[in-house]
């Protein structure tokens, strides 16, 4: 049988290791620097957005990207947003 020391010791042991375990991480190295971008739109959006990206052989990422340029010119802003070329199809 386990006495109570025990027992407190295997509690605190768990909480230690979850307590490190949930320290925040490193950015991946493709995010160092950058900052996160969002917006909540209808599920249909992100399907359109997705059938795109399959179309034109890149990520809804390099969609966005263009489509901030797109606005920023418009707005006679820096193209800031960096994307990449797309295939055309």
């Amino acid at each position: 049988m386990t006495n109570k020391g025990d027992l407190q010791d295997a509690m605190l042991g768990s909480r230690r290791k979850t307590a490190a375990a949930s320290s925040p991480q490193q950015p991946r190295s493709g995010r160092a620097g950058k900052s996160n971008v969002t917006g909540y739109f209808d599920p249909e959006v992100k399907r359109q957005l997705r059938i795109m990206a399959a179309e034109h052989d890149c990520t809804i990422q390099n969609l966005l990207g263009e489509a901030l340029n797109e606005l920023f010119a418009k707005h006679g802003r820096p193209e800031l947003a960096p994307a990449r070329a797309r295939t055309s199809t």
